[in-house]
């Protein structure tokens, strides 16, 4: 959806990411006040009302506190300085982040002012996969992901991107040809998946687990927003596991 124009804060939240209740807050506290009221007394942001609240988006996700946010907003910290702040802080955040760090590095190679639809669409998916995250992983397993994503490095992480769409490719295919769960060519096929799930969690029993949760839990929003697997996909891969001899 294109914002123009005045926009209520209603469809401001829904558009951001953000909540009513956020949105109230950072009006109370003057962080983000909208500059227009209807006649009812109802709030009306326009576009350099939705830039602020990007600018607050971005660095509230650098955990810093409101109060140095407000300060830092006050100094006319630029746009452009805090989409910079942003890239790098996604540069060191999982593989989940990726597609939202790439529309952050587009809008900063552009050199005309960033839409307020942009700004928008990078707050919703931040704001979503943050939350969705929270739900299962604590703040000693982010911090553990953080590292282990800096000591497999950047060229790792991205062949094991690239890796998984084929590898799903192949696990549908042999599901649709109805492949026997016991055979080598389906132990194959679940070894090189366990094997990428390991360049996540690293062995590391805690993350293996919330991981595990986090996807069968959401199994078809990853899929729909990230090209995850499906559920038969990860049922044929739990077969295949189930069955070997112990």
């Amino acid at each position: 959806m294109v914002v123009m124009g005045e926009v209520k804060v209603g469809v401001l939240a829904a558009e951001s990411g953000l909540t009513v209740r956020t949105l109230h807050h950072y009006d109370r506290i003057g962080l983000v006040s909208p500059s227009s009221r209807t006649a009812s007394g109802h709030r009306l942001y326009v576009d350099t009302d939705i830039e602020r609240l990007y600018r607050v988006a971005a660095l509230r996700q650098l955990g810093l506190p409101l109060e140095v946010i407000g300060d830092l907003l006050d100094d006319v910290l630029s746009l452009r300085e805090v989409l910079a702040k942003q890239q790098a802080y996604l540069a060191d955040q999982i593989s989940e982040l990726t597609r939202v760090k790439s529309t952050v590095d587009l809008m900063l190679a552009d050199s005309s002012s960033p839409r307020t639809s942009d700004l928008l669409d990078v707050m919703r998916k931040v704001n979503g996969m943050a939350d969705t995250f929270s739900k299962y992983f604590d703040a000693d397993q982010m911090a553990r992901l953080a590292q282990r994503r800096t000591e497999i490095g950047e060229d790792e992480i991205k062949r094991v991107e690239q890796a998984w769409p084929d590898l799903i490719a192949r696990v549908d295919a042999a599901i649709a040809a109805d492949l026997d769960p016991t055979s080598d060519q389906a132990r194959a096929l679940a070894d090189e998946w366990m094997g990428l799930l390991h360049q996540f969690h690293g062995g590391d029993d805690s993350l293996r687990d919330s991981l595990y949760r986090m996807q069968s839990e959401n199994t078809e929003q990853i899929q729909a927003e990230h090209g995850g697997p499906s559920p038969a996909s990860m049922q044929f891969i739990q077969a295949v596991q189930a069955a070997r001899p112990q």
